[in-house]
């Protein structure tokens, strides 16, 4: 004779279990998000962001730099 069970599982158990994958979808993605520029670091896609920096060539070109960074910007009416 066959076993019979009785289960049940109410509405909200469906919801439920929808809304934990989700959150974890979602826990997961904002985590790639943030650790994304160590990832590509680690498998060397990309440099560093120290490398990445361009350097004056002498202490010249440097001053030359900040001297144009500092010129006040032409309004664009006149």
């Amino acid at each position: 004779m066959p076993r019979t069970i009785l289960a049940y599982l109410d509405a909200g158990t469906g919801s439920m279990i929808v809304q934990v994958v989700l959150g974890g979808l979602a826990s997961v993605a904002v985590a790639l998000k943030l650790w994304w520029r160590r990832i590509l670091r680690f498998f060397g896609i990309r440099k560093d962001e120290d490398d990445e920096l361009e350097q004056p060539a002498s202490p010249q070109e440097a001053t030359e730099v900040r001297a144009q960074a500092d010129e006040p910007v032409e309004s664009a009416r006149s």
